[in-house]
């Protein structure tokens, strides 16, 4: 498929480029996309929730009241999780949430993404730019100028540009990634992708092995 390529201004240079069917035109592999997104929201987990089970609280272990006659249910200890004060009962304990996929279920995951966007028409090809310094003004007037400032937008970079990604730092909306760096979660978060030219050959290298 055929792509316009813009200028920071929005504008068409009279340039188009071949975006390959291989990664932006399969049939979209919707279990594969699940378990991508789900291994990388289960990776964001730090799972340090911990609380405190009967047998690591303070406190006497002598028997409370005897264990018949008293008409109420028999406790064995003031740390019993009956008690106020005592311990959770099958509280819970840190643990890892990560798990394991293959390359090529996350390979088959992003191409599926990244078909689903194009076939939404919601691609756009930039032309390679850079800032002098980092500047929110500049790439603001450049989400203005492409119709996103008001869109979740995800900018792919060809190679990492310190000045871009300082400059969309501190907009909630944008987020700014290099292809190496590119997410099934990422794109499928995004309104809008928009792809520097620089940054194709990486991604479809990286998709088509």
């Amino acid at each position: 498929m055929k792509v316009a390529v813009l200028d920071k201004n929005g504008k068409d240079t009279g340039r188009k480029v071949d975006l390959s069917n291989d990664v932006y035109g399969i049939e979209p592999n919707n279990h594969a996309l699940y378990l991508d997104v789900k291994q990388y929201l289960a990776n964001q987990r730090q799972g340090t929730h911990k609380a405190k089970e009967r047998a690591e609280i303070t406190g006497s272990t002598r028997k409370i009241k005897k264990q018949k006659g008293t008409g109420t249910a028999r406790a064995g200890s003031i740390k019993s999780g009956v008690f106020r004060g005592g311990g959770r009962m099958f509280g819970p304990r840190p643990r890892n949430y990560s798990f394991k996929l293959n390359k090529n279920l996350k390979r088959l995951a992003r191409r599926s993404a990244l078909s689903i966007k194009a076939n939404d028409k919601a691609i756009i090809v930039l032309e390679d730019l850079n800032f002098d310094a980092p500047k929110t003004k500049e790439f603001t007037a450049l989400l203005k100028s492409l119709g996103l400032d008001a869109k979740k937008s995800l900018f792919v970079l060809g190679e990492s540009n310190n000045n871009l990604y300082l400059s969309s730092r501190n907009l909630e909306k944008t987020e700014v990634v290099t292809n190496l760096h590119l997410s099934t979660y990422k794109i499928m978060n995004a309104n809008s992708l928009v792809l520097f030219e620089g940054s194709l050959e990486g991604i479809e290298t990286n998709l088509s092995k």
